[in-house]
């Protein structure tokens, strides 16, 4: 598996684009992928979150559920959950032993290894749904090889602009590719510039389009470490639901709408399945379903966060959270500080990115064991030039120690800039006893 390219380790060079690869190889494998019901979700940001919701609520209501998601943090079987757990070693093993003879001939690229072995374990194990999120697009993605009974775009913003396109336009079209004849499909955040493409591509397919922020409206009520408290107000019936969450930052509201109305739409389809189960699934999101780096708080004194964070969008709501924390602690203690550790790959945005990163913070920049990382010394010196000052440091290991060491109690500590960051700093921190 370790020659084959790997679009984490190598970025756009390792995409294989087009369908006929994951086509030819589900159908070496006997279509696993065939005869099974699933919800397909694409978009920028959030679509991760999201499909966490929707599969713990699914969970919540019964039903045997799979869950397909990427990339990992820490280990690839983190990727294909089943009622949010793992599949085996031995299925992994087993899977990548039978595959052997078809890599040769077909030449897969890691992602597309990935997506048939998702499907594969979710026909071995019957589940009666999956929930599977795309990898990069939507039309060209390896997971669009499957007829869903419900579509969900999240949000559109700028990123991968070098394969999806460099207008909002353009990268709206390529996730619109998993709108299917028939199929509804939900929008989670409607834009000018979108929604003329995703009203365009349902009338052409015939599919139901709801967008989830013209349907409910959020009020966040209260935030405690751990805890999100919301009041939810859902517009046709004037209905209000008093909601609590172990996920945590701000950005969260437009993921909940979103599964709130693909709860919905499911439930006029026909499942056994209502908005009482997804608010009580919300409650316990990570334990049902091993959600692990957004906003995701794992020490207190100091506060230690860590959020997956890597394009514009995604970091302005990332500090968006950061500043309502800061804001909450400033009541209490004046003195608080934010550190920021972070690390990005150079083939994003990383300038756009950092421009949404406040000056005030003190900064740790470093580099992930990737050949995608951008240098520790690059990053310190593009970020001086967006007004950001701190120090810079050859690996992750030593940026963490650095940071560990000079916050306070009262202060807080956001880990961010890439999942590849972010799945090295968990298992120092567990080794450390920082991370429960």
């Amino acid at each position: 598996m370790q020659r084959l390219p790997m679009f984490s380790r190598a970025g756009g060079a390792a995409l294989k684009h087009g369908l006929h690869n994951i086509t030819a190889l589900c159908e070496a494998l006997g279509n696993p992928q065939h005869n099974r019901k699933f919800i397909h979700i694409a978009g920028t940001n959030g679509k991760g979150s999201t499909s966490h919701i929707l599969a713990a609520t699914l969970q919540q209501a019964g039903y045997k559920t799979g869950l397909y998601t990427s990339p990992h943090l820490v280990d690839i079987r983190e990727r294909i959950r089943i009622n949010g757990i793992p599949v085996s070693e031995a299925f992994l093993i087993s899977f990548v032993e039978n595959v052997k003879p078809l890599v040769d001939r077909i030449q897969p690229s890691y992602f597309e290894l990935n997506v048939a072995m998702a499907y594969a374990a979710f026909a071995a194990e019957n589940v009666d749904v999956a929930v599977i999120e795309t990898g990069l697009g939507g039309r060209l993605d390896s997971t669009n090889i499957i007829h869903p009974v419900l579509s969900v775009i999240t949000n559109i913003s700028y990123d991968h602009t070098d394969v999806l396109g460099n207008t909002l336009t353009e990268i709206a079209t390529e996730k619109a590719g998993i709108i299917k004849d028939g199929v509804p499909v939900v929008i989670g955040s409607s834009h000018p510039e979108t929604e003329k493409v995703f009203i365009r591509e349902s009338l052409k397919h015939q599919s139901p389009i709801y967008f989830a922020d013209s349907i409910w409206d959020m009020v966040k009520t209260e935030r405690r470490t751990f805890v999100q408290h919301f009041k939810a107000v859902h517009r046709p019936s004037r209905n209000i639901y008093p909601i609590s969450t172990d996920l945590n930052g701000s950005y969260q509201a437009a993921n909940i709408i979103t599964a709130l109305t693909a709860v919905e739409i499911l439930q006029q389809l026909g499942w056994n399945i209502d908005i009482a189960t997804c608010i009580q699934a919300l409650k316990s999101v990570k334990r049902t379903t091993g959600l692990r780096g957004r906003w995701d708080s794992i020490g207190t004194n100091p506060d230690i966060i860590l959020d997956v964070a890597h394009n514009p969008d995604g970091m302005a709501q990332a500090i968006e959270s950061l500043q309502s924390l800061r804001s909450d602690k400033s009541d209490k203690d004046h003195s608080a500080i934010c550190h920021i550790l972070c690390g990005f790959v150079k083939d994003k945005d990383i300038t756009a990115t950092l421009k949404q990163m406040p000056p005030h913070a003190r900064y740790y920049f470093t580099q992930a064991r990737i050949p995608r990382a951008l240098a520790a010394d690059a990053l310190l010196e593009l970020a001086q030039q967006n007004g950001l000052n701190g120090s810079c440091y050859p690996n992750v290991s030593d940026a963490l120690k650095a940071v560990l060491q000079e916050a306070a109690a009262e202060d807080i500590i956001l880990i961010t800039g890439s999942f590849f960051l972010i799945g090295e700093v968990i298992p120092l921190l567990e080794q450390a006893g920082d991370f429960g």
